[in-house]
């Protein structure tokens, strides 16, 4: 392996990075994250902050993991054919924050890196991450404050990658058995190596350091606006969108699950109030309608 590629260097920054988001959202929400060490029997392990029942989180997690085995899974294989059958060694920091109040968003954070080792091949990394925004009610201002720190992040990567990431997490976040958005998006990028391992660290740093820019302001805003049973109960009609993602489509999940990682904190992310219903259609004109309409669409925000 290039004496360039220093993976101590990620676990630092993703350690920092863990305990850097948890100390903001506790102060935002004033009740501490509780802290849970967990090891892996195959390799590795990790710690999960997780907040349920707080002031303003009804269930939020931060995940660090760190993990390593003899096989790479079949959901770190889809896109890397060659590299069936290598050893692997994969870090990284997942968060998914659900408030308790419809007229804030739901967030996610994910930022990781692997390294394949394989017999007769030079071992192979990457990189990769995002960050996106589900909201329950939309929020032009909030949706633009979003996307702008997303591509802030960015522009000093190159003045094309915001635009091919944001595309890219367009595409990934669609429930592809409803052809529906998740959410409206953020960033998005995986299997990242181009420009050498500086470069990518340096591109993920700046995605997972501009996290809480992009999320605090906007739950600063909407945290106090009156809400009342007809919010709640769209909240977790869309919370049941989110519940279909993450367990039908979702890498993370599914490398997670594959690689007997453990189940609790894989499913952290999982809202804790949740609905579904058959057919269901928003009442035309309305606030719920207007999500679908005017948000779950793909759009240039900035």
């Amino acid at each position: 392996m290039s004496a360039a590629v220093d993976p101590d260097a990620v676990k630092a920054y993703l350690l920092d990075l863990q305990r850097r988001i948890v100390s903001g959202l506790e102060a935002f929400d004033g009740m501490p994250f509780r802290s849970d060490a967990w090891q892996r029997p195959a390799g590795g392990g990790g710690i999960s902050r997780l907040i349920e029942d707080g002031n303003f989180f009804e269930r939020g997690g931060c995940n660090f993991s760190h993990v390593m085995g003899d096989n790479l899974p079949p959901s770190a294989t889809a896109g890397r054919p060659e590299l069936a059958g290598a050893s692997f060694e994969a870090m990284g920091v997942s968060l998914v924050v659900h408030p308790r109040n419809p007229y804030c968003p739901t967030a996610h954070l994910n930022v990781r890196f692997f390294i394949a080792r394989k017999s007769g091949l030079e071992p192979v990394w990457w990189f990769g991450g995002g960050m996106d925004l589900t909201p329950y009610y939309g929020f032009e201002q909030d949706a633009r404050h979003f996307h702008a720190t997303c591509r802030a992040a960015l522009e000093p990567f190159g003045p094309d990658v915001h635009a091919r990431y944001k595309a890219w997490c367009d595409r990934y976040f669609l429930l592809k058995h409803r052809n529906e958005p998740r959410g409206i998006g953020g960033v998005f990028y995986d299997d990242l190596n181009e420009g050498g391992f500086q470069r990518c660290f340096a591109l993920t740093q700046s995605v997972g350091d501009d996290f809480l820019d992009a999320y605090l302001p906007i739950v600063t805003r909407r945290r106090d606006m009156p809400y009342g049973e007809r919010e709640r109960d769209f909240q977790a009609y869309r919370r049941g969108r989110y519940v279909e993602f993450n367990l039908v489509w979702d890498r993370g999940t599914l490398f997670g699950l594959q690689s007997g990682g453990r189940t609790e904190s894989i499913l952290m992310s999982l809202p804790p109030i949740v609905k579904w219903r058959y057919d269901w259609q928003p009442e035309p004109g309305s606030a719920e309608a207007r999500l679908y309409t005017d948000f779950l669409i793909e759009k240039d925000w900035v």
